[in-house]
């Protein structure tokens, strides 16, 4: 996410450089149905409290290839009627729109759906970049567990390998609690039974 911040004449003039679609339509910023509206905004870009969020860093391959063979890994796994997406997002509120790598949903499939609910979603998962760190470790939990996913996983790379972070909902308080910490293999019951050879994944 490139900022920039600037104070006094600076910050006016590099406001007025900005296109137009960039700023705020009203006071709190953005709703969750304006990205539909925005074509010219870059790929992936998500919504956090109103604000637009950018990811410009290119991707890296290991990033990517994590991400593909744990897609397949799960698609393979999951039952009937569950269905595995990336990089959809899913409309929290009417504020937040945040887009994970990976979504497992029991939504139906609809060809033209640019976004999921949160009552659709069973597992959201985000693999860390160094410029998603913050917000995956911070930001977005909070809001997911707030609108009632079930399950988070966040992915750290440790020396090449793939590290996740397991974490379940504790509906009475509304927050995520620690399951445990994979490294070689993952094995979880839930959302559905799932077993990974997470370092083949890379």
């Amino acid at each position: 996410m490139n900022v920039v911040h600037a104070t006094g004449t600076a910050c006016g003039e590099a406001m007025a450089s900005l296109p137009e679609w960039v700023h705020p339509p009203r006071e709190g910023g953005r709703l969750a149905e304006d990205l539909d509206q925005l074509p010219e905004a870059p790929r992936h870009t998500e919504l956090i409290d109103g604000a637009l969020v950018f990811t410009t860093a290119p991707q890296r391959r290991w990033h990517s290839r994590f991400l593909t063979r744990l897609a397949s890994a799960l698609e393979e796994q999951s039952p009937e009627g569950v269905e595995i997406d990336r990089e959809i997002t899913i409309r929290l509120d009417a504020r937040n729109r945040p887009e994970p790598d990976i979504v497992v949903t029991t939504a139906p499939f609809t060809a033209e759906e640019t976004r999921l609910a949160p009552q659709d979603v069973l597992l959201v998962v985000e693999v860390e970049s160094p410029e998603s760190r913050t917000r995956d470790r911070t930001v977005k939990p909070v809001k997911y567990a707030r609108a009632g996913i079930g399950h988070y996983w966040r992915v750290e790379e440790e020396n090449r390998r793939p590290v996740v972070h397991v974490y379940e909902l504790d509906e009475p308080t509304g927050t995520y609690v620690p399951i445990g910490i994979f490294r070689d293999r993952l094995h979880r019951p839930v959302p559905f039974r799932v077993e990974l050879d997470l370092s083949g994944l890379v």
